[in-house]
C-alpha cells in the first residue's frame, strides 16, 4: 500500500482537478474496450454530465466498483456528500472487488480507492486522485 499512497500524494498536488477526486479509469478487461465510467466528463469537470451517464443506461453492474467511485466522485464535486458517501460506501461492500487503474496509471485494489474517497469526503479533505 506504501508504493500507492507517494503517487497519489503527487498527484493531488499536479492540477486542481486531480486534487478534488478519486476517479477509475478502468478495471479488468476481457479487451481492450474502456468501461463507460464517466472518465471523460470527470476529467473534463462535466459532473452533472457524469452523473446522467453513470446512472442511467449503461451496460454495467449498479454494483461496479468503479462505476460507484467515479459516481460518488461526481456527487462530492457537485456538493451532494451523502449521495457522494452513499456511493462511496456501496463500492467498499460491493461484492465485486477488483484492481482499478488511477488516471496516473497506477492500479489499487477498488475497495481501497472506495475508502480512501469515503475517508476524505468525511474528513472534509480534497481527494488525492483521478480514477478513470
Amino acid at each position: 500500500m506504501k508504493k500507492y499512497l507517494l503517487p497519489l500524494v503527487a498527484l493531488a498536488f499536479t492540477s486542481p482537478a486531480a486534487a478534488q477526486s478519486i476517479i477509475v479509469v478502468s478495471g479488468p478487461q476481457a479487451d481492450s474496450t474502456a468501461l463507460p465510467v464517466a472518465y471523460a466528463e470527470l476529467k473534463a469537470g462535466d459532473n452533472h454530465g457524469a452523473v446522467a451517464k453513470l446512472t442511467g443506461e449503461t451496460t454495467l453492474d449498479a454494483r461496479d466498483p468503479a462505476r460507484l467511485i467515479n459516481l460518488g466522485t461526481a456527487y462530492a464535486r457537485l456538493g451532494r456528500t451523502s449521495e457522494a458517501a452513499a456511493a462511496y460506501g456501496a463500492a467498499v461492500a460491493s461484492p465485486i472487488r477488483y484492481d482499478l487503474e488511477l488516471a496516473n496509471g497506477d492500479y489499487v485494489d477498488s475497495r481501497w480507492a472506495a475508502r480512501t474517497a469515503l475517508a476524505n469526503l468525511k474528513q472534509d479533505r480534497p481527494l488525492l486522485a483521478l480514477a478513470r
